[in-house]
């Protein structure tokens, strides 16, 4: 029955393989377990249940893709996305963390109704190649400089606005845990990015900066954040940015990880489109709703997937062992909750890296379409708003273009959104 449903014999894969290719995709992506609820905990989110929200997301949204689309991509919260919840929605805007997880479902609900309707490819296919990577640069970008921060080796300063932090202790093990991570992960050894938090935490032991509390333990709570989200205030004239910005950057996110895990996997028919897209990004949208209720910022699909594909991961059975073991880390709370903050920082700034090789295809010979591409990646950190990075990205293609007198190559999702940009600018 499991080979009927899931396809094994057809896509030459099996059980063995499938198990295996799991717990491989899971050891690349656990490090959110430890990350997330970091992130989330300063934006006022009770740490514990954000730790079993982040458990439960992941295990749900991984499973849906899993049984909806048999795709072997697991999903959990989103890196670059649940900082942007914390630090630009509740942190900078002062947003209730209720209403911030309000925002997130409702861009779950229009994520829906584009993954159910045929606009889903116009609105995909019309935003053009260097906007999608200078906002997943942009992204990384918005990541490292608050690894950075965490780090200790950016601070603050009243005339340069940043300046390098002081040598500390701190500062010296998260600086080797990023050159472990990278070592590591040269070296192609799964879970490099866990391995290195882990290694960076336990190095903090002798100087009394790491605070062990166990490995193991009864779950915590989930009761301070289940069903919390503010819905109603969601809808507040002044949010509706925010909700655009998680809609457009959760459906960027996913599109651009199908594309990637189904052309690794072999998965992408012949003409280069996917089969199943609309199951996938009904997977992905059921998953950034659950998310909310739960209690985490947006779920997304994990690049971090292909590691899995590597593997031999061909189906949706790959998907549902990671969601098997997002349920056993349940757990493991205690051991989250003793990474300090200076050990999470490597991963940010890894990551961050990752995200950055994302402008090594923007066309560098078309001034209309690196400057727009650049200027993403570059307002996101400056201006520490996703969303800003997002509108001044679409506001100066479509100008460009205009200007130069190729208006004609600019699709008609670029004009619409370009110009709801412009709008929520001019309003605040």
């Amino acid at each position: 029955m499991m080979d009927r449903f899931f396809g094994l014999t057809e896509n030459n894969t099996s059980l063995r393989q499938e198990t295996l290719a799991g717990a491989t995709t899971f050891l690349t992506m656990a490090y959110i377990l430890i990350v997330n609820p970091g992130i989330l905990a300063a934006a006022g989110i009770d740490q514990g249940a954000a730790f079993v929200a982040t458990c439960l997301a992941a295990a749900i949204g991984s499973a849906l893709m899993g049984l909806l689309a048999n795709y072997p991509i697991a999903m959990a919260p989103g890196m670059g996305i649940n900082a942007y919840f914390a630090f630009g929605v509740v942190g900078a805007l002062g947003i209730p963390w209720q209403v911030a997880l309000g925002t997130v479902f409702v861009s779950g609900i229009l994520f829906f109704l584009i993954s159910i309707l045929r606009v889903r490819e116009w609105l995909i296919g019309g935003i053009p190649l260097g906007l999608k990577l200078g906002i997943a640069a942009g992204i990384g970008a918005f990541l490292g400089l608050i690894g950075l921060q965490n780090l200790g080796l950016v601070v603050d300063h009243p005339v340069t606005l940043v300046a390098l932090g002081r040598l500390t202790t701190p500062v010296l093990l998260g600086s080797a845990g990023l050159l472990l991570i990278a070592a590591l992960s040269a070296r192609r050894v799964p879970g490099a990015i866990l391995l290195g938090i882990l290694f960076t935490a336990l190095a903090g032991l002798p100087f009394g900066l790491t605070d062990f509390k166990g490995v193991a333990a009864v779950p915590p709570s989930l009761a301070p954040t289940f069903l919390q989200l503010d819905i109603a205030g969601a809808f507040q004239v002044g949010l509706l940015g925010v909700v655009f910005t998680f809609f457009l950057v959760d459906l960027l996110d996913n599109a651009g990880t199908l594309i990637a895990t189904t052309h690794r996997a072999g998965l992408m028919r012949p003409d280069g489109s996917i089969p199943n897209l609309g199951r996938a990004l009904v997977a992905d949208s059921g998953g950034v709703m659950v998310g909310a209720a739960l209690g985490t910022s947006p779920t997304v699909s994990y690049i971090e997937s292909a590691s899995g594909i590597q593997q031999g991961g061909r189906t949706g059975l790959t998907a549902i062992v990671v969601g098997g073991f997002f349920l056993l880390a349940l757990f493991f709370a205690p051991l989250a909750a003793s990474i300090p903050p200076f050990a999470t920082a490597p991963a940010l700034i890894f990551v961050a890296a990752l995200m950055a090789q994302a402008l090594r295809s923007v066309n560098w010979e078309d001034e209309t379409e690196y400057l727009p591409a650049v200027l993403t990646t570059l307002t996101m950190p400056f201006t520490f708003s996703i969303s800003a990075g997002i509108g001044i990205g679409f506001i100066a293609y479509a100008a460009l273009k205009l200007l130069v007198g190729r208006a004609g190559e600019v699709h008609g999702a670029v004009w619409v959104l370009a110009a709801l940009c412009v709008v929520k600018f001019a309003i605040g």
